[in-house]
């Protein structure tokens, strides 16, 4: 078993990312041939077992009083950044707005307002599984470089929009957004699509389907297909995303062919 303190850009393969872990997990076609989407229960939230767990498939998803849940759901809800269109509202609202989107700059405001209740068309009580054993777990892959935020910030500096997830690879595994301004959590989304087509990531996992995640261009993809995928993403040339968190960006260059100011290496 390796550990993060042993892992850089050459090392990250599907096979080092599994054996990260402590944890062996189980296969989920042969576990739940029926697609029911619960593979394990127990285990931790080690940085190095979530990183196992993402890298075979799996998230965590449990309310605060149940023991730790593992997913692998039937069918998978994903969006191809490439393929993504914004609405021509959207695209309007972004041209005369004075708002700034930033990378990294506010993970732990973004995954706290993310774990708040709220009323924008999301499952009903989908806040209760953010709670602080996922915020400190969450918060240290941020510190090792594989959970990231986008925020955005309106024209006096206050946060009224975001989203969080990770990045491995050429795959990010998104885990959820918020706004406190209508539409700040989609132009937080679009924002999110440019970086992924910037930095060559061919597919943004949204985990389980929703009306708000299909407004947005998500589909659904058979379990087997996106486990296929899983491994070649995973492998793929990434481009850090963690050292190009100083550099704002005005949402009114989102139509800009290469908005984001990546370093590539």
């Amino acid at each position: 078993m390796v550990n993060f303190s042993q892992l850089n850009n050459k090392d990250i393969t599907p096979e080092t990312l599994k054996s990260l872990g402590r944890y062996d997990f189980p296969d989920p076609i042969s576990i739940d041939p029926e697609g029911i989407g619960i593979i394990a229960i127990g285990g931790d939230l080690a940085p190095e077992t979530l990183i196992s767990a993402y890298a075979q498939g799996l998230f965590p998803w449990f309310n605060e009083d149940e023991p730790i849940a593992w997913w692998c759901p039937e069918p998978r809800c994903v969006i191809v950044p490439a393929d993504y269109t914004p609405s021509k509202s959207l695209r309007k609202q972004a041209s005369r707005a004075r708002w700034q989107l930033t990378l990294n700059q506010a993970f732990d405001d973004v995954i706290h307002a993310c774990s708040l209740p709220r009323n924008d068309g999301l499952p009903e009580g989908e806040h209760t599984w953010i709670h602080d054993d996922m915020i400190q777990a969450y918060t240290e892959l941020h510190a090792k470089g594989f959970a990231h935020s986008i925020e955005v910030w309106d024209d006096k500096g206050q946060l009224i929009g975001g989203l969080y997830g990770l990045k491995i690879g050429n795959l990010y595994f998104g885990e959820s957004m918020f706004h406190n301004t209508s539409n700040a959590s989609k132009l937080a989304f679009w924002g999110l699509m440019r970086l992924c087509e910037q930095s060559h990531v061919g597919l943004v996992d949204c985990q389980l389907p929703n009306e708000h995640l299909m407004s947005l261009g998500a589909v659904t993809l058979p379990r087997t297909d996106f486990l296929i995928q899983l491994d070649s993403l995973i492998a793929g040339h990434s481009v850090r995303w963690q050292n190009d968190s100083h550099k704002p960006l005005a949402v009114s260059l989102l139509e800009n062919t290469e908005p984001w100011q990546l370093k590539l290496r």
